[in-house]
């Protein structure tokens, strides 16, 4: 190895936490078996590499360096522990690690979907389960995580502590369930996988406004889930999903700004994911048992689909809409309809839809952002641009800003 400059070890440091971070806490979770220790050890393991690599060089595979370092210190804070025969598992299982993984290996085991199972276990409250599975498979830190939720800081923090206590206090094993339990899990797990995705698409915090990391990681579970269950539908329905939501990313923004779907530039959509996920939707859909992430992937594929935007087939995308009000109703799924029907059937009845959400969507941005548009849309200026400034009010992020300053000067 040569000498490597800071700015190189920050960098190749960097991306690879970006890359391997999760696969990284997974593989300390299952051999340490604490959530908390096993982030601990990555970053002494961190600080380490951030000390050495400058002297030694960077290694040929870094991810590798730094578990092993991080096992090294598990072992050595085992060792020293009080209650040392309590650990003398995971100390067998470190000393076993040890001797079998040398540094320089890329091939380290993956826990990652052992990891999401554990964080989707029924002992935590859903919110729980998000905000464990953004920190530990995401890398989110606790602010960011908190900003997401409209939390404190300090409050998001003790979420995160209590609900490492339960998972440890109660002994939650770290493992994939197996028949009933399994059953029980997978749509916990699926709308974890789904909203960090989400988090990535559009990420609530940050100047980048798409995570791709957080996307790729969420594609990356979402096929271990259809490898683990390859018998359902929805759960294919749900990998299609973030496919083809995914293939769009790089005509999303342009200039800083927002890019509404009628304007973006198809040139830029990814075909080889959309035809990816056409076909995986096309085989889900063939079972018969149509459920919420195959009708939202279906009217994804439709939006895909079009050659542009005037040929989009929103009487199809509507019906869709209407389907899926009936066999998962929400607010959200009625705002969508209502903008559906503004393009297939006109702004003034879907204006008529909006009108029983306006309180329970009250704090809502795309709620005023919508009805801004069809306002707008139907030439009525006035009440248009209240309903952008309350849009604009909602928002932190400067890139639908631009965009909802441009839509309110049109």
């Amino acid at each position: 190895m040569t000498k490597a400059a800071p700015e190189a070890v920050h960098t190749a440091i960097d991306y690879t936490l970006r890359q391997d971070r999760g696969r990284l806490i997974a593989a300390l979770t299952a051999a340490i078996g604490d959530f908390e220790l096993a982030e601990e050890c990555l970053q002494d393991a961190i600080e380490a590499a951030l000390e050495k690599w400058p002297d030694v060089g960077i290694p040929k595979s870094r991810r590798g360096w730094l578990l092993q370092v991080a096992r090294r210190r598990a072992l050595d804070r085992f060792r020293r522990a009080k209650n040392l025969k309590e650990k003398s598992a995971q100390i067998a299982v470190l000393e076993q690690a040890e001797a079998d993984a040398p540094a320089d290996t890329h091939d380290i085991p993956d826990h990652r979907l052992r990891l999401i199972f554990t964080c989707c276990h029924p002992a935590l409250d859903e919110k729980s389960r998000v905000a464990l599975t953004l920190r530990t498979l995401g890398g989110l830190t606790t602010e960011e995580i908190a900003r997401a939720y409209l939390d404190k800081p300090a409050t998001m923090g003790q979420r995160l502590a209590r609900a490492r206590s339960k998972i440890s206090k109660a002994g939650i094993p770290f493992k994939i369930p197996d028949g009933d339990a399994l059953e029980e899990r997978i749509n916990s797990v699926l709308s974890v996988i789904y909203l960090v995705f989400n988090e990535g698409y559009a990420a609530s915090s940050g100047d980048t406004r798409i995570r791709i990391d957080l996307c790729e990681e969420a594609i990356f579970l979402a096929r271990l889930m259809v490898q683990l269950c390859p018998d359902a539908p929805e759960v294919a329905g749900l990998l299609a999903l973030i496919l083809l939501t995914h293939s769009r990313s790089k005509a999303r923004y342009r200039d800083g700004a927002y890019v509404p779907l009628d304007e973006q530039d198809r040139n830029l959509w990814d075909q080889k994911r959309i035809a990816e996920g056409q076909s995986i939707l096309e085989a889900a859909m063939k079972r018969g048992q149509v459920g919420p992430y195959q009708l939202q992937a279906a009217i994804t594929a439709l939006h895909c689909e079009a050659a542009n935007a005037e040929q989009t087939d929103w009487p199809q995308i509507a019906a869709l809409y209407r389907l899926m009000e009936q066999i998962a109703p929400s607010d959200i799924v009625r705002l969508n309809l209502a903008v559906a029907v503004s393009y297939a059937e006109g702004a003034e009845p879907a204006l008529e839809m909006l009108k029983p959400l306006a309180q329970r969507l009250e704090n809502y941005q795309p709620f005023h952002a919508a009805r801004a548009d069809m306002l707008r849309r139907l030439g009525r200026r006035g009440e248009a641009k209240q309903s952008y400034k309350r849009a604009l009010a909602l928002t932190n992020a400067n890139s639908d800003k631009i965009f909802l300053l441009r839509q309110m000067q049109k």
